[in-house]
């Protein structure tokens, strides 16, 4: 006879408590990473169910194990949810995350050594994209386009006369710090033009874009890659959606191209996500999200901090510290102590260096679930201005009561939105 299995905390105590204290810091925080959320009880549930134990290489009817009565049907909704919720003519659920994702999305579409173009990563966009100290910027031969110095916004001019000039085998529309839409047709019409592969990253925006809140990338793509966190609210995952005609050198890409086994819990937590994602509720968040981004972005304009583009059409803002006298990584340390969650960023032209930029990224994804409104946006600019102006005066520290202080006020200020799965 088995004996009982000790619980977590019984076992593992020390373990245990550092989750019990994530808990408390998730819930009693306000959290502004742009690519962080709050998933649901339901998402966790299948997270972290028995789907962990099981290996799945393959795909369904196609597995080198056996066991797969569960499995099999499970990834086939999953895919199917991805469908539908997307549109797209097919989804492949299996990569670990967004950078595998477009590295199998590389290895699917191009050759090593052909050329590629995205958004470079000073300008917003994402590593995965062509950036040289990533993998995509090592074994592909990358060009980058840019923003416009007077309004930091992408120059389709700009892209379209690259484009003529490298005449790129795949091109990138997408971004990890870009407050504006991206206009995925002018994309397309350029891709056509100089016969290449249009890719959308949508990881930070797929939730707007399952939401109808944003242009939607899937019928002017080759293919179109996302996170199922971020905006989308799922687990920590990637997806991979393409037209029909790539959908075997998709598949092969990510298995055996990138991966062994997927992970079957996680994709089994993707499928709740989509089901979630295709709801009208779902499609209220995500007009939500983008409303009280706009509403931040004009309480801190108000208060006379500098944003990127001077303002934004999505879920996140780039705040430019220039006008404030400290940098972004001091601040984000500052705010951090104080109870206020979001990371440092570059800016567009920033003449300080990566490690130690000028600005801070803003995300209103997580803010959302808990569902605040606009109304409450003027208290979290509020917080921010305070905690940066306490932290400027001090060379970049917060005094201890001032921190303490305000994270009390924090504490308060969140009794009153319930933080989901917590």
């Amino acid at each position: 006879m088995t004996a009982p299995q000790p619980s977590l905390s019984d076992y593992d105590a020390e373990i245990a408590e550092m989750l019990r204290s994530e808990d408390e810091r998730q819930r009693d925080s306000i959290r502004l990473i742009a690519s962080e959320n709050y998933a649901s009880r339901a998402v966790m549930e299948a997270s972290a169910s028995t789907l962990t134990n099981k290996y799945a290489e393959g795909y369904p009817g196609r597995r080198y194990y056996e066991g797969m009565d569960v499995i099999d049907p499970l990834e086939s909704l999953t895919i199917e949810r991805a469908i539908a919720l997307f549109g797209a003519e097919h989804a492949n659920v299996q990569p670990y995350s967004g950078s595998p994702a477009n590295l199998a999305i590389l290895l699917a579409l191009c050759e090593p050594g052909d050329v590629t173009m995205g958004l470079s990563l000073p300008a917003g966009g994402h590593l995965t994209h062509g950036w040289k100290v990533s993998a995509t910027g090592i074994y592909y031969r990358s060009v980058q386009y840019g923003v416009r110095r007077d309004d930091q916004r992408i120059d389709m001019d700009e892209v379209r006369s690259m484009a003529l000039e490298h005449r790129p085998k795949l091109i990138w529309a997408g971004h990890s710090a870009y407050p504006r839409l991206l206009d995925f047709e002018a994309f397309a019409s350029i891709a056509d033009e100089v016969g290449a592969h249009l890719v959308a990253d949508i990881a930070h925006i797929s939730g707007l874009v399952a939401g109808k809140a944003h242009p939607d990338p899937v019928p002017h793509c080759a293919a179109v890659s996302t996170t199922t966190h971020k905006t989308l609210r799922g687990p920590r995952g990637g997806l991979i959606l393409c037209r029909q005609e790539h959908a075997k050198a998709i598949d092969k890409a990510v298995f055996p191209g990138l991966q062994g086994g997927p992970h079957c819990h996680t994709t089994a937590a993707k499928a709740v996500a989509f089901k979630e994602a295709n709801t009208p509720e779902f499609r209220a968040y995500a007009a939500q999200i983008v409303s009280n981004a706009k509403a931040l972005a004009d309480a801190m304009l108000a208060r006379g901090m500098s944003l990127v583009t001077g303002g934004t059409e999505n879920h996140l803002l780039l705040v430019d510290l220039t006008n404030r006298d400290i940098g972004g990584r001091s601040a984000a340390r500052a705010l951090n102590r104080c109870g206020v969650e979001l990371n440092a960023n570059s800016i567009p032209f920033d003449p300080r260096k990566p490690f130690d930029p000028s600005g801070i990224r803003i995300g209103l994804a997580a803010l959302t679930s808990r569902g605040m409104t606009e109304s409450s946006m003027p208290a979290v600019a509020a917080f921010i201005d305070a905690a940066v102006q306490e932290a400027a005066k001090g060379d970049g520290a917060v005094p201890d009561d001032f921190a303490a202080k305000m994270r009390a006020q924090i504490k308060e200020f969140l009794a009153d939105f319930a933080a989901p799965g917590l």
